[in-house]
Protein backbone atom coordinates (compact mmCIF):
# COMPACT_ATOMS: atom_id res chain seq x y z
CA UNK A 1 0.00 0.00 0.00
CA UNK A 2 1.72 3.48 -0.83
CA UNK A 3 2.18 5.69 2.11
CA UNK A 4 0.04 8.78 2.65
CA UNK A 5 0.65 11.35 -0.10
CA UNK A 6 1.91 14.01 2.35
CA UNK A 7 4.47 11.47 4.04
CA UNK A 8 8.23 12.43 3.90
CA UNK A 9 8.58 9.08 2.49
CA UNK A 10 6.40 9.53 -0.43
CA UNK A 11 7.88 12.66 -1.19
CA UNK A 12 11.22 11.41 -1.08
CA UNK A 13 10.03 8.34 -3.73
CA UNK A 14 8.51 10.84 -5.81
CA UNK A 15 10.91 13.41 -5.99
CA UNK A 16 12.93 10.20 -6.83
CA UNK A 17 11.28 9.51 -10.04
CA UNK A 18 10.71 12.86 -11.16
CA UNK A 19 14.40 13.49 -10.56
CA UNK A 20 15.58 10.75 -12.70
CA UNK A 21 12.68 10.89 -15.60
CA UNK A 22 13.91 14.58 -15.90
CA UNK A 23 17.91 14.03 -16.38
CA UNK A 24 16.68 12.59 -20.11
CA UNK A 25 15.58 15.41 -21.19
CA UNK A 26 18.44 18.18 -18.98
CA UNK A 27 20.90 15.85 -20.96
CA UNK A 28 19.31 17.33 -24.52
CA UNK A 29 19.48 20.89 -22.87
CA UNK A 30 23.21 19.87 -21.70
CA UNK A 31 24.64 17.75 -24.96
CA UNK A 32 23.93 21.27 -27.02
CA UNK A 33 26.38 23.26 -25.06
CA UNK A 34 29.01 21.20 -23.82
CA UNK A 35 28.93 18.34 -26.59
CA UNK A 36 29.00 14.74 -25.53
CA UNK A 37 32.42 14.49 -23.49
CA UNK A 38 32.20 18.12 -21.55
CA UNK A 39 28.68 16.94 -20.37
CA UNK A 40 29.74 13.63 -19.28
CA UNK A 41 32.79 14.54 -17.48
CA UNK A 42 31.26 17.71 -15.71
CA UNK A 43 28.09 15.71 -14.67
CA UNK A 44 30.61 12.81 -12.99
CA UNK A 45 32.96 15.32 -11.62
CA UNK A 46 29.87 16.84 -9.76
CA UNK A 47 28.17 14.18 -9.00
CA UNK A 48 31.30 12.22 -7.21
CA UNK A 49 32.06 15.80 -5.49
CA UNK A 50 28.76 15.71 -3.66
CA UNK A 51 28.78 12.23 -2.93
CA UNK A 52 32.28 12.17 -1.15
CA UNK A 53 31.15 15.66 0.66
CA UNK A 54 27.91 14.04 2.12
CA UNK A 55 29.87 10.31 2.73
CA UNK A 56 31.49 11.24 6.32
CA UNK A 57 27.70 12.20 7.56
CA UNK A 58 26.11 8.77 5.78
CA UNK A 59 28.29 6.46 7.21
CA UNK A 60 29.77 5.80 4.05
CA UNK A 61 33.73 3.58 4.61
CA UNK A 62 36.16 2.92 2.84
CA UNK A 63 36.24 0.39 0.30
CA UNK A 64 38.77 -2.77 1.25
CA UNK A 65 41.91 -2.70 -1.21
CA UNK A 66 40.79 -6.59 -2.81
CA UNK A 67 37.41 -4.89 -3.81
CA UNK A 68 39.08 -2.14 -5.44
CA UNK A 69 38.94 -4.23 -9.13
CA UNK A 70 35.13 -4.68 -8.73
CA UNK A 71 35.08 -1.05 -8.10
CA UNK A 72 37.10 0.25 -11.00
CA UNK A 73 34.82 -2.19 -13.05
CA UNK A 74 31.78 -0.93 -12.07
CA UNK A 75 32.83 2.58 -12.21
CA UNK A 76 33.60 1.95 -15.69
CA UNK A 77 30.17 0.70 -16.80
CA UNK A 78 28.44 1.79 -14.89
CA UNK A 79 29.06 5.62 -14.59
CA UNK A 80 32.08 6.49 -17.43
CA UNK A 81 30.83 4.20 -20.79
CA UNK A 82 27.22 4.62 -19.70
CA UNK A 83 27.48 8.15 -19.59
CA UNK A 84 29.18 8.69 -22.51
CA UNK A 85 26.69 6.38 -24.55
CA UNK A 86 23.93 7.76 -22.98
CA UNK A 87 24.76 11.12 -24.33
CA UNK A 88 25.94 10.20 -27.33
CA UNK A 89 23.07 8.40 -28.29
CA UNK A 90 20.66 11.23 -27.36
CA UNK A 91 21.86 13.63 -29.33
CA UNK A 92 19.90 12.33 -32.12
CA UNK A 93 17.36 10.30 -29.90
CA UNK A 94 14.55 11.91 -28.42
CA UNK A 95 15.01 12.28 -24.42
CA UNK A 96 11.88 10.77 -23.79
CA UNK A 97 12.33 7.48 -26.53
CA UNK A 98 16.09 7.10 -24.92
CA UNK A 99 14.36 6.63 -21.61
CA UNK A 100 12.16 4.19 -23.06
CA UNK A 101 15.51 2.13 -24.65
CA UNK A 102 17.03 2.39 -21.07
CA UNK A 103 14.44 0.25 -19.94
CA UNK A 104 15.56 -3.26 -20.92
CA UNK A 105 18.73 -2.39 -18.92
CA UNK A 106 17.65 -4.96 -16.35
CA UNK A 107 17.16 -7.65 -18.99
CA UNK A 108 20.66 -7.73 -19.51
CA UNK A 109 21.71 -7.91 -16.05
CA UNK A 110 19.71 -10.91 -15.27
CA UNK A 111 21.07 -12.61 -18.58
CA UNK A 112 24.32 -11.83 -17.08
CA UNK A 113 23.97 -13.17 -13.54
CA UNK A 114 22.56 -16.69 -15.49
CA UNK A 115 25.62 -16.52 -17.85
CA UNK A 116 28.49 -15.86 -14.94
CA UNK A 117 27.23 -16.41 -11.80
CA UNK A 118 25.31 -18.97 -12.04
CA UNK A 119 21.75 -17.89 -11.08
CA UNK A 120 18.81 -19.77 -12.32
CA UNK A 121 17.62 -19.47 -15.85
CA UNK A 122 13.77 -19.89 -15.63
CA UNK A 123 10.92 -19.81 -18.19
CA UNK A 124 9.87 -16.56 -16.51
CA UNK A 125 13.31 -14.88 -17.12
CA UNK A 126 13.13 -16.10 -20.93
CA UNK A 127 9.35 -14.10 -21.58
CA UNK A 128 9.85 -11.27 -19.84
CA UNK A 129 13.65 -10.77 -21.56
CA UNK A 130 12.55 -11.47 -25.03
CA UNK A 131 9.26 -9.39 -24.50
CA UNK A 132 11.40 -6.71 -22.88
CA UNK A 133 13.70 -6.88 -25.68
CA UNK A 134 10.96 -6.74 -28.55
CA UNK A 135 9.46 -3.72 -26.87
CA UNK A 136 12.97 -1.73 -27.63
CA UNK A 137 13.05 -3.31 -30.70
CA UNK A 138 10.10 -1.63 -31.87
CA UNK A 139 10.83 1.44 -30.16
CA UNK A 140 14.15 1.42 -32.21
CA UNK A 141 12.27 0.97 -35.65
CA UNK A 142 10.14 3.72 -34.98
CA UNK A 143 13.43 5.62 -34.70
CA UNK A 144 14.28 5.66 -38.45
CA UNK A 145 12.37 4.80 -41.45
CA UNK A 146 14.48 2.42 -42.87
CA UNK A 147 15.35 0.05 -39.38
CA UNK A 148 17.91 0.69 -36.34
CA UNK A 149 18.74 3.75 -36.34
CA UNK A 150 22.94 4.21 -35.23
CA UNK A 151 21.92 6.31 -32.03
CA UNK A 152 19.31 4.01 -30.79
CA UNK A 153 21.32 1.35 -30.83
CA UNK A 154 23.99 3.60 -29.02
CA UNK A 155 21.41 4.29 -26.23
CA UNK A 156 20.79 0.59 -26.24
CA UNK A 157 24.40 -0.19 -25.91
CA UNK A 158 24.01 2.29 -22.85
CA UNK A 159 21.05 0.14 -21.20
CA UNK A 160 23.94 -2.96 -22.19
CA UNK A 161 26.52 -1.73 -19.87
CA UNK A 162 24.06 -0.28 -17.19
CA UNK A 163 23.17 -4.11 -17.15
CA UNK A 164 26.93 -4.89 -16.93
CA UNK A 165 27.45 -2.38 -13.51
CA UNK A 166 24.34 -4.30 -12.03
CA UNK A 167 26.15 -7.96 -12.67
CA UNK A 168 29.68 -6.28 -11.73
CA UNK A 169 28.21 -4.70 -8.41
CA UNK A 170 26.57 -7.85 -7.34
CA UNK A 171 29.78 -9.15 -5.18
CA UNK A 172 30.26 -5.56 -3.79
CA UNK A 173 26.73 -5.52 -2.09
CA UNK A 174 27.65 -8.62 0.37
CA UNK A 175 29.57 -6.11 2.03
CA UNK A 176 28.93 -2.20 1.60
CA UNK A 177 25.55 -0.58 1.28
CA UNK A 178 24.34 0.59 -1.97
CA UNK A 179 25.10 3.86 -1.52
CA UNK A 180 28.48 2.83 -0.69
CA UNK A 181 28.60 1.17 -3.76
CA UNK A 182 26.61 4.15 -5.80
CA UNK A 183 29.59 6.42 -4.28
CA UNK A 184 32.16 4.33 -5.04
CA UNK A 185 31.46 3.76 -8.48
CA UNK A 186 31.09 7.34 -8.72
CA UNK A 187 34.82 8.36 -8.21
CA UNK A 188 35.95 5.34 -10.24
CA UNK A 189 34.21 6.74 -13.33
CA UNK A 190 35.66 10.08 -12.92
CA UNK A 191 38.79 8.95 -12.79
CA UNK A 192 37.82 6.63 -15.55
CA UNK A 193 37.05 9.86 -17.25
CA UNK A 194 39.83 12.12 -16.95
CA UNK A 195 40.75 11.99 -20.22
CA UNK A 196 37.58 13.92 -21.58
CA UNK A 197 38.84 17.06 -19.02
CA UNK A 198 40.41 18.64 -21.49
CA UNK A 199 37.27 18.39 -23.85
CA UNK A 200 35.68 19.34 -20.75
CA UNK A 201 37.24 22.36 -19.92
CA UNK A 202 37.40 23.52 -23.60
CA UNK A 203 33.65 23.25 -23.97
CA UNK A 204 32.71 24.96 -20.27
CA UNK A 205 34.62 27.56 -22.08
CA UNK A 206 32.39 28.55 -24.29
CA UNK A 207 29.17 26.98 -23.47
CA UNK A 208 25.74 29.17 -22.49
CA UNK A 209 24.95 28.88 -19.26
CA UNK A 210 21.89 26.64 -19.62
CA UNK A 211 24.44 24.01 -20.62
CA UNK A 212 26.49 24.61 -17.93
CA UNK A 213 23.22 24.78 -15.59
CA UNK A 214 22.37 21.45 -17.19
CA UNK A 215 25.51 20.01 -15.76
CA UNK A 216 25.10 20.80 -12.51
CA UNK A 217 21.73 20.02 -12.93
CA UNK A 218 22.21 16.83 -13.36
CA UNK A 219 25.19 15.89 -11.25
CA UNK A 220 23.80 17.15 -8.10
CA UNK A 221 19.91 16.37 -8.08
CA UNK A 222 19.49 13.25 -10.60
CA UNK A 223 22.90 11.64 -9.56
CA UNK A 224 24.18 12.67 -6.04
CA UNK A 225 20.69 13.86 -4.53
CA UNK A 226 18.44 11.52 -6.05
CA UNK A 227 20.53 8.41 -4.34
CA UNK A 228 20.31 9.84 -1.35
CA UNK A 229 16.74 10.28 -1.14
CA UNK A 230 16.14 7.00 -2.57
CA UNK A 231 17.67 5.68 0.11
CA UNK A 232 16.01 7.27 2.46
CA UNK A 233 12.38 6.24 0.93
CA UNK A 234 13.16 2.58 0.33
CA UNK A 235 14.28 2.17 4.04
CA UNK A 236 10.38 3.17 4.78
CA UNK A 237 7.94 1.73 1.93
CA UNK A 238 7.17 -1.41 1.28
CA UNK A 239 8.70 -3.46 -1.83
CA UNK A 240 5.77 -3.26 -3.96
CA UNK A 241 5.12 0.53 -3.63
CA UNK A 242 8.50 1.66 -4.30
CA UNK A 243 8.69 -1.36 -6.72
CA UNK A 244 5.72 0.00 -8.80
CA UNK A 245 6.67 3.44 -8.07
CA UNK A 246 10.01 2.94 -10.62
CA UNK A 247 7.99 1.73 -13.70
CA UNK A 248 6.50 5.83 -13.53
CA UNK A 249 10.26 6.83 -14.41
CA UNK A 250 9.55 6.36 -18.67
CA UNK A 251 5.99 7.60 -18.78
CA UNK A 252 6.75 10.79 -16.22
CA UNK A 253 10.14 11.07 -18.64
CA UNK A 254 8.03 11.53 -21.87
CA UNK A 255 5.77 14.14 -20.09
CA UNK A 256 9.09 16.07 -18.47
CA UNK A 257 10.46 16.03 -22.09
CA UNK A 258 7.07 17.11 -23.73
CA UNK A 259 6.93 20.24 -21.06
CA UNK A 260 10.28 21.30 -21.43
CA UNK A 261 11.84 20.50 -24.46
CA UNK A 262 8.47 19.90 -27.13
CA UNK A 263 9.01 16.31 -27.65
CA UNK A 264 5.91 14.72 -28.75
CA UNK A 265 6.77 10.88 -29.03
CA UNK A 266 5.33 8.79 -31.45
CA UNK A 267 2.91 6.23 -30.84
CA UNK A 268 4.23 3.57 -31.57
CA UNK A 269 7.13 4.46 -29.46
CA UNK A 270 5.02 4.79 -26.31
CA UNK A 271 3.51 0.83 -27.17
CA UNK A 272 6.99 -0.27 -27.59
CA UNK A 273 7.77 1.45 -24.02
CA UNK A 274 4.89 -0.31 -22.80
CA UNK A 275 5.83 -3.38 -23.95
CA UNK A 276 9.46 -3.21 -22.79
CA UNK A 277 8.59 -2.28 -19.24
CA UNK A 278 5.62 -5.20 -19.15
CA UNK A 279 8.81 -8.10 -19.69
CA UNK A 280 10.85 -6.04 -17.18
CA UNK A 281 7.94 -6.08 -14.88
CA UNK A 282 7.59 -10.23 -15.40
CA UNK A 283 11.34 -10.48 -14.95
CA UNK A 284 11.23 -8.80 -11.26
CA UNK A 285 8.31 -10.79 -10.05
CA UNK A 286 10.74 -14.25 -9.79
CA UNK A 287 12.10 -12.65 -6.87
CA UNK A 288 9.46 -10.47 -5.93
CA UNK A 289 8.14 -12.65 -3.20
CA UNK A 290 11.38 -13.21 -1.53
CA UNK A 291 12.75 -9.93 -1.00
CA UNK A 292 12.06 -8.38 2.19
CA UNK A 293 10.16 -5.02 3.05
CA UNK A 294 12.27 -1.74 3.05
CA UNK A 295 15.01 -3.10 0.79
CA UNK A 296 15.32 -2.57 -2.82
CA UNK A 297 17.83 -2.14 -5.62
CA UNK A 298 18.76 1.22 -7.20
CA UNK A 299 17.26 2.13 -10.21
CA UNK A 300 20.78 2.07 -12.57
CA UNK A 301 23.03 1.55 -9.89
CA UNK A 302 23.19 0.06 -6.89
CA UNK A 303 21.52 -2.11 -3.94
CA UNK A 304 20.22 0.57 -1.42
CA UNK A 305 20.79 -1.59 2.33
CA UNK A 306 19.71 0.17 4.99
CA UNK A 307 17.58 -2.44 6.64
CA UNK A 308 20.34 -5.07 7.11
CA UNK A 309 19.46 -7.58 5.30
CA UNK A 310 21.44 -10.74 4.55
CA UNK A 311 24.06 -11.34 2.06
CA UNK A 312 21.44 -13.83 0.27
CA UNK A 313 19.00 -10.83 0.35
CA UNK A 314 21.63 -8.89 -1.62
CA UNK A 315 21.68 -11.49 -4.11
CA UNK A 316 18.06 -11.31 -5.25
CA UNK A 317 18.15 -7.76 -5.42
CA UNK A 318 20.52 -7.70 -8.01
CA UNK A 319 18.16 -8.93 -10.20
CA UNK A 320 16.11 -5.90 -9.74
CA UNK A 321 16.41 -3.23 -12.20
CA UNK A 322 14.65 0.75 -13.30
CA UNK A 323 15.40 3.39 -15.46
CA UNK A 324 18.49 5.43 -14.78
CA UNK A 325 19.55 8.86 -16.95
Amino acid sequence: MFPRVASPRFLALAGTVVLWASAFPAIRVGIDGLGVAGLSFLRLVVAALALTLVAPFTGVRLPRRRDLPMVALSGATGMTAYQVLLNWGEVHVAAGTASLLISVAPVFSVLLGTAFLGERLTGRIVVGSVIALGGAAIVSLAEGTSGFTVSSLVVLAAAVVQGMYHFSSKPLLRHYTGLEVATYAMVAGTVFALPLAPAAWHAAAHAPADALVSALYLGLLPSALGFVIWAYAVARLPLAAATAALYLVPPVALAVSFVWLGEVPHAIEVAGGAVSVAGVVLINRRTAARRSPGTLRSPGTAALDTSGATADDQGDRSQQGAVRA
